[in-house]
């Protein structure tokens, strides 16, 4: 999707800005993902006796598609409703850093704080890389109605994957459905490689895929999370030599 320039009378009208940003969503391969990644999610709602009802609230009010995971699995399997909002609230940290980072490219100093609500509540993997891909191509006074419209175009069409999902759940075999889970960290982490512009970021990355492994071994539980941990502040201190250099 190629976007009007900077300067473009295009960018003066909020509704039009909107639109594209809706329009946007067909222009990822990772729309692609999501909508596969939902089918399932819409699949492993019905499999274990949640109604489409709630399997679609699931989708609109929490949309992440791990923490769902977490949600319908915890309440599928008789965890009660605060074990579940734990586990999902532990899953949704993971997500603070995409919104510490994709707020202030779409803030301006004259934005109230009320408006950024909707926004960071889209802000998921795939909404903070086509964030940090887009945005820079959009003005500044324009990036919040065009990230408001991208995020609803990815949320509605993760609704209508989760009802189908949820109608088709009969007929999925559940290999695919485990596989068709499997495309979304993948995706993200070919989205990521290729987002990774900077020395810090490449390292990050490549010290993350390397020191998994060997944290895996430690049996704590958070082996993603102190793989990345690591690796991000590894990247960072070298990051740190060189400047200082």
């Amino acid at each position: 999707m190629v976007l009007p320039a900077l300067d473009s009378p295009g960018w003066r009208h909020t509704t039009t800005t909107f639109l594209l940003g809706v329009r946007a969503v067909g222009s990822t391969i990772l729309t692609l993902v999501l909508f596969a990644t939902y089918l399932g999610i819409g699949a492993l709602a019905h499999d274990s006796n949640f109604s489409m009802g709630w399997a679609l609230a699931g989708t609109l009010f929490v949309w992440a598609g791990p923490a769902q995971i977490i949600l319908i699995s915890t309440l599928g399997t008789g965890g009660t409703a605060v074990q579940a909002a734990i586990a999902v609230t532990l899953s949704a940290i993971r997500l603070f850093p995409m919104v510490v980072a994709v707020l202030p490219m779409i803030r301006t100093p004259q934005t109230p704080l009320r408006k950024l609500v909707l926004p960071a509540h889209f802000i998921a993997v795939t909404m903070w890389i086509e964030c940090s891909r887009m945005l820079p191509a959009v003005p500044r006074e324009q990036r919040l109605a065009f990230a408001n419209g991208l995020g609803v175009g990815l949320v509605s069409v993760c609704l209508v994957a989760t009802a189908a999902g949820y109608v088709l759940s009969a007929n999925l075999p559940e290999l695919l459905a485990a596989g068709i889970l499997l495309l979304t960290p993948l995706a993200f982490l070919f989205s990521t490689a290729r987002n990774s512009r900077q020395l810090v970021d490449r390292l990050a990355l490549l010290l993350g895929l390397a020191l998994f492994p060997i944290m895996s071994m430690l049996h704590t539980g958070v082996d993603i999370l102190l793989s990345g941990l690591t690796a991000g502040t590894l990247a960072y201190g070298v990051h740190w030599w060189r400047e200082q250099r």
